[in-house]
């Protein structure tokens, strides 16, 4: 492989990279500053090739937030309501599952099941939500439950986290979602989410997860009061515990919306600073084979865009997203799967239907099978002997 570099830092980094060694978290924080953006995305998108040629999957979900009631206040949350307010609002396992019923004729797969700390809902309500969903939609995968809400449930059931995992598995639990790592710095997650669990107890979750042979996604809520510094921590620690246990099927970072919360911020994170961290995470996350631009917080166009940044998932069809749009973001409510195809198409990338666990399901388009095999044949990797010229 012939590479023209600029002197510089950055090329020292890109000379590692290309040759698929890893980086460290200075380095990681030389390309958080680095101000050639093209630059970044070449290395990125070189290192997502690596992974996934021109392949980009989506899922066919349906999100479900079975209540907002919190006993939280976590600054960040435009959610979480009280049970004094007005527009807080509770689902039945009943009304949940004539949802999972319309979701099986709709073809959705996978189940995205999240809410608040609830008050007083007992652990029965949550178990017995797990079952009427598996009779409601016998083979839909259930992705629940944020680490947070596991801690709430094993204090609710008086269990240890392992025990209450095994049980949730036990009535029908398929994975655990990777919502509330927000950012793992005590210092920024005193200011942003005081009362929620530490980041220790974030990963001790996902970790035991792990350990019983499940996998699960994780995030990073950036653009809010966390410097750069800071991002590059969380991700170490994500890179550590894959190094680990390899239980975390892809990492969805999430631009943070900044209306109608506590939070100090005004301008929220541009599309340069967005492109940045998707780009950085897929060349620090090495051991991660899955990057998300999640089109909800981006907007589909941003999201496409980051498709050149290192991101080979642009997530799913969703239907009716609360968190991001209570919070004020303006993306549509949904995407059907047309559309996904379509805006994966438009990028002239291949579309993959996934499963939840980023296994392919359905590789699209008449040319796919021909774009594949000549995605195959001239990936950039290590001794690969096609001659490839990034500027950088």
């Amino acid at each position: 492989m012939n590479v023209i570099l600029e002197e510089g830092p950055l090329s020292t980094i890109a000379e590692k990279v290309l040759a698929d060694e890893r980086i460290d978290e200075s380095e990681a924080l030389q390309l958080y500053e680095c101000r050639d953006l093209n630059a970044l995305g070449t290395l990125a998108d070189i290192c997502n090739n690596r992974k996934n040629r021109r392949r980009v999957s989506y899922i066919l979900n349906r999100y479900i937030n079975y209540s907002n009631y919190c006993i939280l206040s976590c600054a960040f949350c435009s959610f979480a309501r009280k049970k004094r307010n007005a527009d807080g609002f509770q689902l039945s396992t009943e009304e949940i599952a004539t949802i999972a019923e319309q979701a099986v004729q709709q073809g959705i797969t996978e189940l995205h099941i999240v809410g608040g700390l609830h008050p007083s809902l007992p652990f029965s309500y949550y178990t017995d939500m797990l079952h009427a969903l598996k009779n409601a939609a016998p083979g839909m995968s259930l992705k629940c439950f944020t680490a947070i809400e596991i801690l709430h449930l094993a204090w609710l059931s008086k269990q240890s986290v392992i025990d209450t995992l095994k049980e949730l598995r036990a009535a029908g639990l398929n994975s655990i979602t990777g919502g509330g790592a927000e950012i793992f710095r005590n210092e920024v997650r005193r200011r942003i989410a005081r009362g929620k669990e530490s980041a220790e107890e974030y990963l001790d979750v996902h970790r035991i997860w792990h350990q019983m042979g499940e996998r699960s996604t994780c995030t990073m809520l950036y653009g809010h009061v966390e410097n750069l510094a800071d991002r590059v921590d969380h991700l170490r620690q994500l890179r550590e515990l894959q190094d680990e246990t390899g239980g975390f099927t892809g990492f969805v970072p999430l631009a943070y919306q900044p209306e109608n919360n506590t939070i100090p911020v005004t301008v929220p994170p541009t599309g340069v600073d967005s492109m940045k961290t998707i780009a950085v995470s897929r060349i620090y996350l090495d051991n991660f084979d899955h990057i998300t631009a999640y089109w909800i917080g981006l907007g589909v166009k941003s999201a496409q865009v980051a498709l050149d940044y290192g991101a080979d998932d642009l997530h799913g069809t969703i239907q009716e997203e609360k968190i991001f749009h209570m919070a004020g973001a303006d993306s549509p409510q949904e995407r059907t799967k047309n559309e996904m195809i379509q805006a994966i198409e438009e990028t002239n990338r291949v579309p993959v239907q996934r499963n939840t666990f980023y296994e392919p399901l359905t590789l699209h388009g008449s040319s796919s099978q021909k774009q594949t095999s000549d995605e195959e044949s001239s990936a950039v990797s290590p001794g690969n002997k096609k001659q490839e010229k990034a500027f950088i």
